[in-house]
């Protein structure tokens, strides 16, 4: 009996022959940007529907080490083209996960097919009865098995009124391995670049993947400098458990990190209580980086404060910080042993920049600066001078600004 075009195309592929079928040459060669699913799984669905399917929806669950979430969806449709969403960590114990085709593709199943122009009772997940309220008519999901031993999982729904055909399935089934090493390879990439950012910020994460890997390697750089420090740690690790002091840091680095980000710094090293920021600058943007890190402080304090009144209110003792604040030169780069290295700022301006921070609880002032960070900020008006003050290791008094 001749095979139908859809049959062709399986067989070449089962056999061997995938050079000579345009959908798995392009799996197997066409090379895509870093992180760019998004346009990889757009242009599958794209292809797919072009091969005659007639595809309403794709859906590609990707599940991810991310501190956030615990997976990426990426959803496809003709109307509205491709998107990611994050799904959190404690999806995976509520009955959104628990009833789903996911859920039964993670357990081992080896193909979830339905039906959706059926009455809606006989539609068992909220999913399935969504599709159908949006006209569509059949619904099949896959296991995408990755080399590691993951399972992901891939899913297409078409408006058909036949629904899929079983040449289709089969060509679908017969693309599930180039489709899972191509999605194996570009979330494997996210992973990388996610970890890297998450422990070493973006700028160093960029930096050790461009191949910034070796011990003594770095950049001489001019940037704002930010350190800030929980007072009365000691005396709070004493009285806390383990899991309320993580939970307690956890809720002060949010207070302080999100105004760092939202103004364009960085965040280099948590050291404990302590935290490290560059503002990157040259001459031209030395006046703006300045007064970034200045409102991005004023704001972490404020923070800050609105969480140590919540605290108060359920009986908790409150949280007070010092920021100190500094410009100058650093060495942005790689220390350490051959084989274990941190990638990190050093340099004078890094210890003067703590010196002036320990200065805070001493002049009872959230937020210092040096007379070099508030010559560059341009703004005399905005700040107030303390006169000449002792740092510790620093043979001469240095004078000294905080906000009027």
């Amino acid at each position: 009996m001749p095979q139908t075009d859809r049959e062709t195309k399986t067989a070449v592929i089962a056999g061997g022959g995938w050079r000579s079928d345009p959908m798995a040459l392009w799996l197997m060669t066409v090379l895509h940007r870093p992180n760019a699913e998004l346009d990889f799984f757009a242009e599958l669905c794209e292809r797919l529907t072009e091969e005659g399917m007639e595809l309403a929806r794709g859906f590609c669950g990707l599940l991810s080490l991310h501190p956030q979430f615990v997976s990426r969806n990426l959803i496809w449709t003709p109307e509205t083209g491709s998107e990611v969403k994050g799904r959190e960590h404690g999806v995976v114990s509520t009955n959104f996960y628990y009833q789903s085709p996911v859920y039964l593709i993670h357990q081992g199943a080896e193909e979830v097919r339905q039906r959706l122009d059926v009455d809606e009772d006989l539609l068992a997940f909220d999913i399935w009865k969504e599709a159908r309220a949006a006209g569509m008519t059949d619904y099949i999901a896959l296991p995408l098995r990755h080399s590691t031993g993951e399972v992901n999982v891939l899913s297409f729904a078409t408006r058909r009124s036949s629904g899929f055909a079983d040449a289709e399935i089969a060509r679908f089934k017969d693309l599930l391995p180039l489709i899972a090493l191509r999605l194996e390879l570009m979330n494997s990439y996210f992973a990388t670049n996610t970890l890297l950012t998450t422990y070493l910020g973006e700028a160093a994460a960029r930096r050790v993947l461009a191949g910034t890997i070796h011990r003594a390697e770095g950049e001489a750089l001019r940037a704002a400098i930010y350190f800030c420090d929980l007072r009365g740690f000691t005396r709070l690790s004493d009285q806390l458990g383990g899991e309320q002091m993580i939970e307690l840091l956890d809720d002060y680095f949010d207070c302080m990190i999100e105004p760092i980000r939202a103004c364009g710094g960085e965040v280099l090293k948590f050291l404990g209580d302590g935290m490290l920021a560059i503002f990157p600058m040259d001459d031209r943007t030395a006046r703006l980086a300045c007064q970034s890190a200045l409102v991005s402080a004023e704001e972490g304090i404020a923070n800050l404060a609105a969480l140590s009144r919540r605290r108060e209110a359920e009986g908790q003792p409150p949280l007070v910080a010092g920021v100190g604040l500094h410009a100058g030169d650093v060495i942005f780069g790689n220390i350490g042993a051959a084989d274990r290295l941190d990638f990190t700022v050093i340099g004078r301006a890094v210890n003067e920049v703590s010196r002036v921070e320990a200065l805070t609880k001493r002049l009872a002032r959230p937020v210092l600066m040096t007379a070099e960070f508030a010559r560059l900020h341009g703004d005399g008006r905005a700040l107030r001078s303390l006169g000449p003050q002792r740092l510790s290791g620093i043979s001469e008094p240095a004078e000294i600004f905080a906000p009027a």
